[in-house]
């Protein structure tokens, strides 16, 4: 009388039988480097986060256009009459302030650039394509904002005219103007350079993700 025949086993047991835990990648188990989840936030909510940034960032605009009327050094000018026109030109010719007025405004920015930089990591650690743009143009748009806020605090544009105000003679401020309109893009610079910096230095890490574990297969004898 023969033995009666048992049918193979099939490829669903087989698994089953060498991943009784199941196997990397499945949705009940955490694989070898943490649970399977998703990554981050929506894209919507990137998006929404990296707008507030970028407005935030700008609002910053104002304290450097404050800062930079306050500190920049003035540059001074003189007035005379020749004929029946009014001639301004530079008290001292050899005069370093209108390189000090630049300077101060590329000191200040990158110094910015760096604090805010500080801040949107320190608030978003997580980083991400969408917060890294509104993080250098907000340090753009705040650069432009600060720059036009500092020329309107400062001495008005027509020199002409605050020249037949003093009197011949008499020195007198010139406008606050910004030369070297690079400048601008410190901020900017000095933001990613130091996100990019932090983000690598203490931002997260990945999980490792280790191989699947091979089936064990008993060779009887």
């Amino acid at each position: 009388m023969s033995a009666p025949l048992t049918p193979p086993p099939s490829p669903h047991d087989q698994a089953a039988a060498a991943y009784p835990h199941g196997k990397a990648g499945d949705a009940a188990y955490p694989g070898h480097g943490g649970w399977h989840e998703k990554d981050g936030p929506g894209m919507k909510t990137e998006m929404r986060e990296a707008a507030v940034t970028a407005v935030a960032v700008a609002l910053g605009g104002v304290l450097l256009g404050v800062l930079w009327w306050w500190l920049a050094p003035r540059v001074p000018l003189v007035g005379d009459v020749v004929g029946d026109n009014w001639v301004v030109f530079l008290k001292d010719s050899e005069g370093e302030q209108g390189i000090g007025v630049d300077g101060t405004f590329t000191l200040l920015s990158l110094a910015f650039g760096a604090v805010s930089a500080l801040v949107v990591f320190l608030v978003r650690r997580r980083g991400g394509v969408p917060l890294v743009v509104a993080l250098a143009a907000g340090g753009l748009l705040g650069s432009v904002l600060a720059w036009r806020l500092g020329v309107w605090l400062g001495p008005a544009q027509d020199v002409v005219a605050q020249a037949r105000s003093a009197g011949k003679g008499v020195t007198f401020d010139a406008p606050l103007r910004l030369s070297a309109k690079g400048a601008l893009l410190a901020w900017p610079f000095a933001a990613l350079v130091v996100h990019l910096g932090l983000t690598g230095l203490f931002g997260p890490r990945d999980p490792e993700q280790l191989p699947p574990l091979e089936p064990y297969v008993s060779h009887g004898a």
